[in-house]
């Protein structure tokens, strides 16, 4: 009887398993492959097989299950099996892993008894199958069910911190400007002095807040960019007047070069906007008292480069590598989401780009998009009337 040949061997087969498993690349199994694992499928399949060998066969369903794994009839393996598929997923192994677990039980089973001579009679051989294949549908399913729950509970964190960090940003800035607007509309002061300032400071502050989250939002969401041919120079003299006010809020100097007209870029282009915008505001942001912000779009080869350069002084050794994560904010100014350089990047990449950031010991640091280079086609020239 195979039962029988399992009870007597059952030390032997759980080695067998356990030697395939440390010969495959996971984590290291723990309690002969967690507590729920092998060893307790085994003790089932025998218990099945004595059923089956009694008077009432059919009481093994209650054990294992019927033919055709209905998940929703319990059987004692598809408990533990599930509980098995639970444990491999907290325990960090994969859904391979899981499947090979039983296929390893499948084969040492086989390969013992071929060694020992064991005969294994047909219907012994489908209660096995059937054994098997319920274990690895429950336990596949529970692995999966964990890892998608724990996926949509982690995103449904990192989507409440967000919005938790964003409304937080949106109330500062509205507390702010209502009070500044209060204290004029009583009379006290102009909309010309300092009062004023504070007004549009957040009036800025809560532009630059939506239209960051916007442009998130749509890179997060995988929108397809709308890319079209423009010019470099009209592009550049659009961010200059939308930056100029910043900077005369944070009293910093914004010098821009003149731009080649013939030169053109093919590119989403509120996505690029949003990019060099939030570079603009970095600058402005670290850059010291009394210097300026360089603002400088060239052709150089094949590619278009547009450069940001501030005199914040220089980073410290390691910043350039963490400055585009999400949420990181170096300096004293801790104001803002310290997302704009992650966004930049994801919408410079957006638009088949590089962005990256060049280190000036002691002066400060150069921000440079990388973009293919177009030009804007000639206009031709009627013919002059005869």
């Amino acid at each position: 009887m195979m039962h029988e040949f399992l009870t007597a061997n059952r030390a032997d087969l759980i080695e067998r398993c356990r030697v395939k498993v440390g010969s495959r690349p996971a984590p290291a199994p723990t309690r002969d492959e967690l507590e729920f694992g092998i060893p307790l499928f085994l003790d089932q399949l025998i218990k099945t097989l004595r059923v089956e060998q009694t008077a009432n066969p059919m009481n093994s369903r209650k054990v294992s299950g019927a033919s055709g794994g209905d998940k929703q009839v319990f059987s004692e393996i598809g408990e533990t099996a599930a509980l098995h598929g639970k444990e491999l997923y907290q325990h960090g192994f994969t859904v391979e892993q899981v499947v090979h677990d039983y296929g390893d039980l499948c084969q040492a089973i086989t390969d013992l008894a071929f060694d020992r001579k064991a005969p294994i009679e047909i219907d012994e051989f489908r209660t096995l199958n059937r054994c098997l294949d319920n274990a690895i549908a429950v336990a596949v399913t529970e692995f999966s069910y964990q890892r998608d729950f724990m996926s949509a509970d982690k995103q449904a964190h990192e989507l409440n911190e967000r919005l938790g960090v964003f409304a937080h940003e949106l109330r500062n800035l509205i507390n702010t400007a209502t009070l500044a607007l209060t204290a004029i509309k009583v009379g006290n002061v102009g909309l010309g002095g300092a009062t004023g300032a504070v007004l549009d400071r957040s009036l800025v502050g809560l532009r630059n807040l939506i239209d960051r989250s916007l442009t998130e939002v749509r890179i997060t969401a995988g929108m397809p960019t709308q890319n079209h041919l423009f010019s470099l120079a009209e592009f550049i003299a659009e961010v200059r007047l939308s930056a100029a006010l910043e900077a005369e809020l944070r009293k910093r100097v914004l010098v821009v070069s003149d731009v080649d007209p013939r030169l053109a870029v093919e590119a989403d282009r509120d996505l690029l906007f949003a990019a060099v915008g939030n570079l603009l505001q970095n600058a402005f942001k670290f850059t010291h008292d009394g210097t300026q912000v360089s603002l400088n779009a060239y052709a150089s080869a094949d590619r278009i480069l547009i450069d940001v350069e501030d005199n914040c002084g220089g980073l410290p050794p390691g910043d350039a590598e963490k400055m585009f994560v999400p949420f990181t904010q170096e300096g004293e100014d801790r104001s803002g989401l310290g997302l704009g350089l992650s966004i930049s990047r994801r919408s410079v990449e957006a638009n088949k780009g590089t962005i990256r950031v060049r280190d000036v010991p002691g002066v400060g640091c150069v921000f440079t998009i990388d973009l293919p280079r177009h030009s804007l086609p000639q206009l031709v020239k009627a013919p002059a009337a005869a």
